[in-house]
C-alpha cells in the first residue's frame, strides 16, 4: 500500500523542480541525491499542501515543526518560485472580496489592537533584532547608491536620502511617525539639526530611543513618545512629517484619516515623506498561495498592503500634493537579502537570545519564521510581487510663496536637483544646505 502511494505521489506532484529532494513519511525519497534543498515530511497532510501549491501552509508547518528544512535560504526561495501554482499577485477582486477586505480592516485597526499588534512584531527582543540588523537598527528599506555598499553604509545613505527630500534645516520640527529604534530621528537632529519628536507604539522602542537620547544629550530638542499617531495632540504643527515602514499598519480603513491627519499636523507649504511597502497588484491586500496568511499569522497581525495608485489616492483625498513618487523595490530585495544572510550567520546565538524570552518551542518557531520571513520577502521584492515607494508630499498653500517658481505654494523648489547633491562625505552625498526658507506671508 505505501509502495502504491508513495507511486501516486510521484505521478501527480506538478514535477519536482531540479535542485530539491523530498524525503516522505515512511523514508522513501524522491529527486536527487545531491540536491541542494530537502524537506523531509513527517505527515502526509503537508505533501498535499506541497501538490496544492499552499506555499504559506508548508511555511507553517515548518515553523510547527511537522516539516524539517534543510538548505541555504537563497536556494530555498529559489526552489519556492518554482513550485508556486500561478502569480501570487492575483487575486479575486470581486464585490464580496471587497467587502470582505474592508470588515477585516475594520476589526483588525483599533487604538488597541493597533498597540497589540505593533508589540507583537517589535517587541520580540532587542537582541535579536541586533543580530541581523546593522548597528542603528533601522528597520526598513536601505538604498544602495553603490553597489560596493555596506548594508550599514546603504542605511545611511537611506536616512540621508529621507532628509534631503524633506529639506530639513537647523530648527524645522520634524515629526517621524513611527520611529523605530530611533536611527532617522537622531540622524535628522545630529546631522540637520532639527527638532525632533519621533512616536512609536513599542515599549521596547521606546526605552531604546529614551536611553539614546540621554547618551547623546540631545534632550533639550528630541523627543520619543510611546504614542498612537491618531492621539497627537493638533495645537503644534511640524514644518516636515516622516512615516517610514508606518504605511502597512494602517489599514486600508483609517488611510483617508492617516493621511488627513498628517494633512492637518503640517505647517503650510511643509513636507511629508511616505515610506512604505506597497502591493504588486492593484487589488489584493496581501500575497497568494497562503504567504500572506502567514505573515498575518506568525510576523506582522494586521498588516495590509496598497498599490502604490491607491495609497496616492488616499493621500490626494486628504488635501496633500503628491510632488515625487520613487520606486526603490530592488533596494528593498538587497536589502532583505542582506538581513537574510546575517541571521543565517547568527543561527545558534540567535536562539539563546530568544531563549530569554521564552522556552526553547517558542524560541524555535520565532526562529524559523523569521528565517522564512525575510528570505521569502527578499524573493518577493526581486520577482515584483511587492514594491516600496517613497512619496514625497506637501501641503500646499497659497500663504507660501517662493520666488524660484510662481505658483510653488510649498518649500518643494518642483525639481529633484536638490535630492542629488555632489558634496561626498564618509560616502553619503549631502545636499548644500544654503536653501532660503520662502517667505510666508497673507494673500
Amino acid at each position: 500500500m505505501i509502495r502504491h502511494l508513495v507511486s501516486r505521489i510521484s505521478s501527480e506532484l506538478p514535477g519536482i523542480p531540479a535542485g530539491i529532494a523530498l524525503q516522505l513519511p515512511q523514508g522513501q525519497r524522491l529527486g536527487a541525491v545531491d540536491a541542494p534543498v530537502k524537506l523531509s515530511f513527517s505527515s502526509w497532510s503537508s505533501i498535499a499542501r506541497l501538490k496544492a501549491g499552499q506555499i504559506g501552509a508548508l511555511a507553517e508547518d515548518y515553523v510547527e515543526g511537522k516539516l524539517q528544512l534543510e538548505g541555504a535560504m537563497r536556494d530555498v526561495m529559489r526552489v519556492v518560485t518554482k513550485l508556486l501554482p500561478g502569480n501570487p499577485v492575483q487575486s479575486d477582486t470581486g464585490w464580496w472580496s471587497g467587502w470582505l477586505q474592508r470588515a477585516k480592516s475594520m476589526a483588525a485597526h483599533s487604538l488597541a489592537k493597533d498597540a497589540a499588534q505593533v508589540q507583537f512584531h517589535y517587541d520580540v527582543s532587542d537582541a535579536f533584532y541586533a543580530l541581523w540588523l546593522d548597528p542603528r537598527r533601522v528597520y526598513s528599506c536601505a538604498y544602495y547608491r553603490d553597489a560596493a555598499m555596506t548594508l550599514a553604509q546603504a542605511q545611511e545613505a537611506k536616512l540621508d536620502h529621507i532628509c534631503r527630500k524633506l529639506m530639513l534645516r537647523p530648527g524645522d520640527r520634524f515629526l517621524d511617525i513611527g520611529a523605530g529604534w530611533g536611527g532617522l530621528l537622531l540622524w535628522a537632529a545630529e546631522h540637520y539639526g532639527v527638532d525632533a519628536t519621533g512616536i512609536t507604539l513599542s515599549k521596547n522602542q521606546h526605552a531604546h530611543v529614551q536611553q539614546l537620547i540621554s547618551e547623546k544629550g540631545l534632550g533639550q530638542r528630541v523627543r520619543m513618545e510611546l504614542r498612537d499617531y491618531r492621539d497627537l495632540p493638533e495645537d503644534l504643527a511640524f514644518d516636515k512629517i516622516s512615516s517610514v515602514g508606518m504605511v502597512e499598519h494602517v489599514g486600508q480603513v483609517n488611510m483617508d484619516a492617516y493621511f488627513s491627519k498628517i494633512m492637518r499636523l503640517l505647517t503650510p507649504g511643509g513636507l511629508m515623506l511616505n515610506h512604505g511597502i506597497t502591493a504588486g497588484g492593484l487589488e489584493n491586500r496581501q500575497l497568494g498561495a497562503g504567504m500572506g496568511d502567514f505573515i498575518e499569522k506568525y510576523i506582522f497581525p494586521g498588516g495590509e498592503l496598497l498599490h502604490v495608485s491607491a495609497v496616492l489616492g488616499h493621500l490626494a483625498r486628504s488635501g496633500l500634493e503628491m510632488v515625487d513618487t520613487e520606486n526603490l523595490r530592488p533596494h528593498y530585495a538587497r536589502t532583505l537579502w542582506d538581513w537574510s544572510d546575517a541571521l543565517e550567520a547568527t543561527l545558534d546565538p540567535a536562539r539563546l537570545v530568544l531563549l530569554k524570552d521564552g522556552g526553547p518551542e517558542r524560541a524555535e518557531k520565532t526562529l524559523r519564521a523569521y528565517r522564512l520571513y525575510l528570505a521569502g520577502s527578499a524573493m518577493s521584492f526581486e520577482q515584483g510581487w511587492i514594491a516600496l515607494h517613497q512619496v514625497l508630499a506637501t501641503k500646499p498653500s497659497s500663504l507660501v510663496h517662493d520666488t524660484r517658481i510662481l505658483g510653488a505654494q510649498s518649500l518643494y523648489p518642483f525639481s529633484r536637483d536638490y535630492m542629488y547633491g555632489t558634496a561626498v562625505s564618509a560616502g553619503i552625498t549631502r545636499p548644500s544646505q544654503n536653501f532660503s526658507r520662502p517667505e510666508s506671508t497673507p494673500p
